[in-house]
């Protein structure tokens, strides 16, 4: 295949495009992109639109097209949340040339006057609308890409609900376009027909009442739906960071119980993953809905390690805080570990300690025991209720 040209257009069409994008398109014996796309530039070649689903349609459509001269039509930035990086990564960065448009970001915050290196991005464009939560903290300002014109309720409800009614709610219609609107109203007051191609842009204001969800390990307790098979907050902390998240790697959290560990690793970063390996339909579908409600996609596997373990992609970072005991749980672990990877068991019943001494001995690593303890009445004065003590291992491939 000769080299593929990526145009990134803008909603003001063919007028906004720079003279080498134009070139590039008129050069082109066959245009593909949306159908919205491909009406904004001259019937100057053959035009293919977008079949549905394009990720299993596209490798035989340039495959089809090969010895032609295309020209991909984008939204934007063609390498920002586009086509651009689907195209590179499939055909390779020296076979793909993009030419970019102001991206809906750039020209969102152009508008609003806010500095593009200071705002967070989040894409909801076949995505769950809940990836906005950990995102919402006191002043942050947000710029997310709406997945249509029922994006902006969808949104503003859940920052109503969050106890971010007040925020300032600015939806950018059309932007570039001379139909290009912008609209601010507070997030609970938000109630406009919006055209499908917007943006919106918002600056978090908490209620009064509002909690704070740090993406911080430690979360409230009552962050999560429980039945009582949950990390404690302090523990967790601790816990957490012997697993040390990085961005881009993957968590087993093995025997999730309400998810604590595996959502929190999540939240760290975006592109952290985790798989929580639960054996109770129940549990799973528990953690299913704390993972949901604090913003993040966990990956639930219902079923009793080490079985379930097989066939799962190997791990950077490993939690065994439940069936730690059953044999063969350890090893399969360890084993399928990536080199670097770390591996935290945590343990209260004298089993798993006595598990823990002897994998200690094996394999070396760091050994805590942690001892938590809440202050509570004691008739009309106040006294100390110790938690039952932890021990924690945690261990280096």
């Amino acid at each position: 295949m000769s080299e593929l040209t990526v145009v990134g257009v803008g909603a003001d069409g063919w007028d906004g495009l720079s003279p080498a994008a134009r070139q590039a398109v008129e050069a082109a014996e066959v245009l593909m992109g949306s159908a919205r796309q491909l009406a904004l530039v001259p019937d100057v070649a053959e035009k293919i639109a977008w079949p549905s689903p394009l990720s299993e349609s596209l490798p035989g459509l340039l495959e089809t097209y090969q010895e032609q001269r295309i020209c991909v039509l984008a939204s934007g930035d063609p390498t920002f949340h586009g086509i651009g990086t689907t195209l590179t990564r499939l055909l390779g960065p020296e076979a793909v040339r993009v030419i970019p448009h102001p991206s809906s970001v750039s020209l969102a915050c152009a508008r609003l006057g806010w500095p593009q290196d200071q705002v967070e991005v989040i894409s909801l464009v076949g995505h769950p609308l809940e990836l906005v939560h950990p995102h919402v903290q006191p002043g942050r300002r947000l710029v997310v890409l709406s997945w249509g014109s029922h994006t902006p309720a969808e949104v503003a409800q859940l920052l109503t609900e969050r106890g971010y009614g007040g925020s300032a709610f600015t939806v950018l219609e059309q932007l570039g376009s001379p139909a290009e609107t912008v609209r601010t109203t507070a997030a609970r007051d938000w109630d406009h027909p919006v055209d499908a191609l917007n943006v919106i842009g918002i600056e978090c204001r908490p209620d009064p009442e509002a909690k704070l969800l740090s993406t911080s390990p430690g979360l409230p307790d009552d962050a999560y739906e429980s039945d009582g098979q949950l990390t404690k907050r302090e523990v967790r902390a601790v816990t957490l960071s012997r697993l040390a998240p990085v961005p881009g790697q993957l968590l087993w959290d093995v025997g999730g119980g309400a998810g604590s560990i595996a959502i929190e690793w999540t939240r760290h970063h975006p592109s952290c993953r985790a798989v929580a390996i639960e054996r109770d339909p129940d549990r799973a579908k528990r953690l299913d809905r704390n993972a949901a409600g604090l913003g993040v996609v966990v990956r639930t596997t219902v079923g009793a390690a080490p079985e379930a373990l097989k066939d799962l992609e190997s791990p950077d970072a490993i939690f065994i805080g439940g069936g730690g005991t059953k044999p063969g749980v350890v090893e399969t672990c360890w084993e399928a570990l990536n080199p670097g990877g770390r591996l935290v068991m945590n343990g209260v019943t004298l089993e798993t300690e006595t598990l823990i001494a002897h994998w200690y001995a094996e394999l070396g690593g760091d050994l805590v025991r942690l001892s938590v303890q809440r202050a509570s009445p004691v008739g009309g004065m106040t006294g100390w209720r110790p938690a039952m003590p932890v021990t924690i291992w945690s261990v280096t491939k």
